[in-house]
């Protein structure tokens, strides 16, 4: 298996961080023939999501998780921000991992899907993403 971690600035605001060209560099660098790519983040408060971006449903989705996952004082894990409880539950709704088919060297995504950080965390402005590549 082939793999390697790089860091991602998020900056103080939520945000949807296109990680596409990333994990194209990295399987360029792989020699990737067919396989899977995986990507992980290995953070309590951050996840991935498959999805278009640019024509706002990056900003969508984070509408609804502002929504879903309002930034107030209910949240029992109660520590840095206002509302950052939110933040750990993110998690269990955009998952910290994704799986996308590799074909000859190639992501096999669709044609307006992205691979995407979410991370709404305000108090973590830098964020470790790993890609592995499971060779077919």
């Amino acid at each position: 298996m082939y793999s390697t971690e790089i860091e991602v600035r998020t900056g103080g605001s939520a945000v949807v961080h296109d990680l596409t060209k990333e994990a194209e560099r990295f399987l360029g660098e792989s020699s990737a023939g067919d396989g899977l790519l995986h990507v992980w983040v290995p953070h309590a408060t951050a996840g991935l999501a498959i999805l278009e971006t640019g024509a706002g449903s990056d900003e969508d989705l984070l509408t609804a998780l502002d929504e879903l996952l309002p930034r107030d004082d209910r949240w029992r894990h109660q520590h840095g921000s206002r509302g950052h409880g939110r933040d750990h539950v993110l998690p269990a709704l955009v998952p910290p991992y994704a799986t996308v088919p590799v074909l000859g060297g190639v992501l096999a995504l669709g044609t307006w899907q992205s691979i995407c950080l979410v991370d709404t965390n305000l108090d973590n402005p830098v964020r470790r993403v790993r890609f592995s590549l499971l060779a077919g």
